[in-house]
């Protein structure tokens, strides 16, 4: 539901990243600049909060070999109940709600990194600047398991500009190895050509089987939580806000312990945006 943004919103992003609501990736070779953000909806009930792509900067050139679209991808370790791989391989369904200025035919996508495979399929945008609820079952894929792991096995693609290298084959509306030009056959739409152009996405869900069920709205607190395995930021140091706590052992050298709020899912890295070291003006350490 987009309720999650510890990041904030973003603006002159070019490159692939993390940007705007928690866990749902700007995956880009394009030339084009954009904002992303969490945007407030209110003109579709039951949500408040949206991702949202708006071009800044248009491209309006898009070579054959580059693309645009917003990716979310799975842990191989919560994706088992689907039995990928098994003869008994189970449905997965999706459901999400979107918005756009361009009208058009737009290719949401499957990718199994654990084994280089693929499905898509088309879903037609009607009118620009109106919600529309997308309901798609994929078939179950008895060819390649997931790893049962903490890493990536499998993404969602919402395509939104992609050059000839990705549409001039057939769709790959059933599992099939990884051939580009069967990726995104079909889509009409290049979302970098334009400062109108924007793409609102909400309600995304991913279930076993063939039945799309009601949205599961979860508190606030319980998607922080999911979302902070991943990453999580402590604000602002001079609002006291504190990173850590610790003992310096000389003048160059230090020891301090970090206090995650839930485990993260790997040894994480981290980027200090503005550092205050409050210490001992006299005496010992």
């Amino acid at each position: 539901a987009m309720l999650v943004s510890q990041r904030g919103d973003s603006t002159g992003v070019t490159n692939s990243g993390y940007f705007g609501p928690d866990r749902f990736k700007f995956n880009d070779t394009a030339d084009q600049t954009e904002s992303i953000s969490q945007s407030s909806v209110t003109d579709l009930a039951g949500f408040s909060k949206a991702h949202k792509r708006a071009i800044t900067t248009a491209d309006g050139n898009l070579p054959a070999g580059e693309y645009s679209w917003t990716r979310y991808s799975f842990e191989g370790q919560d994706l088992q109940g689907f039995r990928k791989g098994f003869s008994d391989a189970k449905p997965m369904t999706i459901s999400f709600f979107v918005k756009s200025y361009q009208a058009g035919n737009y290719v949401c996508k499957l990718y199994d990194h654990d084994n280089s495979r693929q499905i898509a399929f088309l879903y037609t945008i009607n009118a620009s600047g109106t919600w529309q609820h997308i309901v798609h079952t994929f078939p179950g894929d008895t060819t390649g398991k997931f790893d049962s792991d903490a890493n990536q096995s499998l993404s969602i693609d919402w395509v939104l500009a992609v050059g000839t290298n990705f549409t001039s084959g057939t769709l790959a509306t059933t599992w099939g190895g990884d051939v580009a030009a069967n990726a995104a056959a079909g889509h009409n739409v290049d979302f970098t050509d334009s400062t109108n152009n924007y793409f609102e996405l909400t309600g995304v869900q991913f279930e076993i089987g063939s039945q799309a069920t009601p949205f599961e709205h979860r508190g606030f607190g319980e998607e922080l939580a999911l979302c902070q395995r991943y990453f999580y930021s402590t604000g602002d140091g001079y609002s006291g806000h504190n990173l850590a706590q610790g003992i310096k052992g000389s003048a160059t050298s230090a020891r301090y312990t970090i206090q995650y709020p839930v485990p993260m899912r790997a040894a994480p890295s981290f980027t200090i945006n503005a550092l205050k070291v409050d210490s001992e003006t006299s005496g010992s350490y």
